[in-house]
């Protein structure tokens, strides 16, 4: 993995840590509660991706690094709580950060394991979904992304861009844009509330 590829997956699994993490801590939960939410998002989507494609132990099981770094970004958020809980927009902007990162690293596995195109992207949207979801779903939250909001749309839009654009552009480059645009489809979307039909029974 290059250093482009590490930066990615460290940044995202930190933006999840703290998005996770902040979360519960909006919902009173003690301190054990609250670093299982950290450890659950940041690991929920690329949990559930290793184990569909087969790679097993999966990632954090490999990787010492990554338990410990969630283990200190969990705890860097309850120590400076005030200051986050100061702006008001930090949980959704780490959580739009995550999502972008995360679902590069989705759509890399799939490209490395020798995967078709869709399920490139399949994969690129439940890493960056699913942890989340598990995380909503603890929280007892209706996950973002069954909600009318803009969430798993923006995976799909970005991870079809960086796949149009693999291979014709430097890959670190096309790396940086894809998460960009993400995050930027995420922002805008929620700064103009734009958001998907909604169908009733």
């Amino acid at each position: 993995m290059n250093n482009i590829s590490s930066a990615i997956e460290i940044s995202g699994t930190v933006a999840f840590a703290v998005s996770g993490s902040f979360s519960a801590m909006q919902k009173r939960l003690d301190v054990f509660g609250v670093l299982i939410m950290g450890f659950v998002t940041a690991i929920g989507g690329g949990t559930i991706r290793d184990v569909l494609i087969g790679d097993t132990p999966v990632a954090w099981m490999r990787d010492y690094q990554l338990p410990l770094i969630i283990l200190g970004t969990v705890v860097a958020t309850i120590l400076f709580k005030k200051y986050i809980k100061a702006f008001k927009i930090t949980l959704f902007l780490f959580d739009a950060l995550g999502l972008g990162l995360f679902t590069i690293i989705g759509i890399q596995k799939g490209l490395t394991a020798g995967l078709n195109p869709g399920v490139c992207i399949a994969l690129g949207t439940i890493t960056g979904c699913f942890g989340g979801v598990i995380r909503d779903i603890l929280l007892n939250n209706i996950p973002l992304i069954f909600r009318k909001e803009i969430y798993a749309t923006a995976c799909i839009i970005g991870g079809t861009g960086y796949l149009l654009l693999h291979d014709k552009i430097n890959d670190n480059i096309n790396k940086l844009l894809a998460v960009v645009v993400v995050c930027a489809i995420r922002i805008v979307a929620v700064k103009y509330k734009l958001t998907l039909p909604k169908f009733y029974a």
